[in-house]
């Protein structure tokens, strides 16, 4: 991972807009120019990290500082790259700082959202949902890092 520049936001946007697509269209939510306009409204590359693999572009991940402790959001991977570990890396590595500065997490994800499984493998519990989202926290030292 590296920090992420300025110059890496519509790199994001366009991955967000490839991975998120399913899960929108499915919750009849895709727009084609809001979905990569939301990204580039809330970009904020002093907390975002660029993923690579294989010396290629392969994700990102932010994590915001918010008044009780943390967000985690932009988590996004490639198609190619997921389902081989590097998901769980990233967050192995995210949650290790997190629970090292002894702050909670938390996130949302989309309805139905495959990744939703990564994050209660990591600790996640869900605070609160409505048809379109699922926000999950995650107490420092919550769940399996080993995972």
């Amino acid at each position: 991972m590296r920090p992420a520049e300025l110059a890496d936001v519509e790199t994001i946007a366009e991955l967000r807009a490839m991975v998120m697509r399913p899960d929108l269209e499915r919750l009849g939510r895709f727009d084609e120019h809001r979905v990569r306009q939301r990204l580039r409204d809330s970009f904020s590359p002093q907390h975002t990290s660029v993923i690579s693999a294989d010396g290629a572009f392969a994700g990102c991940v932010t994590l915001r500082p918010a008044e009780d402790g943390q967000w985690l959001e932009h988590f996004y991977l490639a198609r190619g790259i997921q389902g081989r570990g590097l998901g769980s890396a990233v967050l192995r590595t995210v949650l290790y700082r997190t629970d090292a500065d002894g702050v909670l997490v938390r996130l949302n994800v989309l309805q139905g959202s495959a990744a939703r499984r990564l994050y209660e493998r990591h600790g996640f519990t869900v605070e609160v949902q409505d048809p379109i989202d699922i926000y999950m926290v995650r107490l420092p030292g919550a769940g399996a890092l080993g995972t």
